[in-house]
């Protein structure tokens, strides 16, 4: 594994949860697209086989079994925390958790020991990631090819529901995706926006970007200093708008205090740094037609 965030046809998956009931499900559709996932995790089903595949009761008891470069988490939140740190205490070099309303002690310990062993992590509150045409974990859509279609145009979201409008649009353009990254909406995320900016700014795939922001933090701010000496151009949108300050829109993260993360903020810093911000995600169609001319 040498991209994630950006996930490959040949990266191992282990799928944590893999058969309970959106586990099975996502991973039957992760299989289809031709996701390599080579094993699930089970406690109670250490041992057996689902989907044609080999259960283990721990991510360490996979690993000493066969390669994994990245895991996948269907895990309630009770339980997530314990889940991360085993495949962090594997050795697993990535990790995407997909679980939402984990307690934010947890969060800290994982991301503390993340550190230590050098795991990079997508989420919590992710809807995953998707190559068109390669490889999708989590549960963006990534099977559906009215959706997802493979493509020039590297898109990040924290947003799982905007990330798939804007691939739609994009798709319908007959542009597609050469990758999309869901940072998740949480306030504490392991993949920020300016780390998955930089990932495709260095993928070779990629000729331009969209970036789906949204209130709340500083992430889009922090993303601009390095967008302003990119060669590709970049494309945003930021959700919230007419959100009120102090009002929480949506994901934990998407909460205004006083001025900052505020949408006026967000705007003025990403078009000083030569950002095309557009008003509506419709829009984003149009600006790449304008703005990238020379886009595959």
């Amino acid at each position: 594994m040498t991209d994630f965030p950006i996930i490959r046809r040949t990266d191992r998956i282990l799928v944590l949860g893999m058969t309970g009931g959106q586990g099975t499900f996502w991973s039957e559709r992760m299989i289809e697209t031709g996701t390599n996932i080579v094993a699930g995790v089970n406690p109670k089903r250490s041992g057996t086989t689902h989907l044609g595949l080999p259960v283990f009761a721990t991510a360490k008891d996979a690993v000493s079994a066969m390669a994994i470069d990245v895991a996948v988490m269907f895990v309630p939140p009770g339980l997530a925390g314990t889940a991360a740190l085993d495949v962090i205490e594997a050795g697993i070099p990535g990790l995407v958790i997909l679980t939402e309303h984990i307690p934010a002690q947890d969060m800290i310990t994982v991301f503390s020991r993340a550190r230590v062993s050098h795991t990079r992590i997508v989420g919590p509150n992710t809807a995953g990631l998707v190559t068109p045409g390669q490889a999708f974990v989590g549960i963006m859509p990534g099977h559906n090819p009215n959706i997802f279609a493979p493509g020039h145009i590297g898109v990040i979201s924290r947003s799982g529901s905007l990330g798939t409008l804007i691939c739609l649009n994009l798709t319908r353009a007959g542009l597609g995706q050469s990758a999309f990254i869901g940072i998740g909406g949480d306030p504490m995320i392991g993949t920020t926006t300016l780390d998955a900016l930089r990932a495709l700014d260095s993928d070779e795939s990629t000729d331009a970007i969209v970036l789906v922001g949204e209130i709340g933090g500083s992430m889009e701010e922090d993303a601009s200093s390095y967008a302003s000496a990119m060669q590709k151009p970049v494309i945003a949108f930021i959700a919230g708008r007419s959100a009120p300050p102090g009002r929480r829109m949506g994901h934990a993260g998407a909460i205004v205090a006083g001025s900052g993360g505020s949408y006026a903020a967000k705007r003025s810093k990403l078009e000083d740094a030569g950002v095309v911000v557009v008003d509506t995600p419709h829009g984003i169609v149009d600006a790449l037609n304008i703005s990238c001319a020379g886009v595959r």
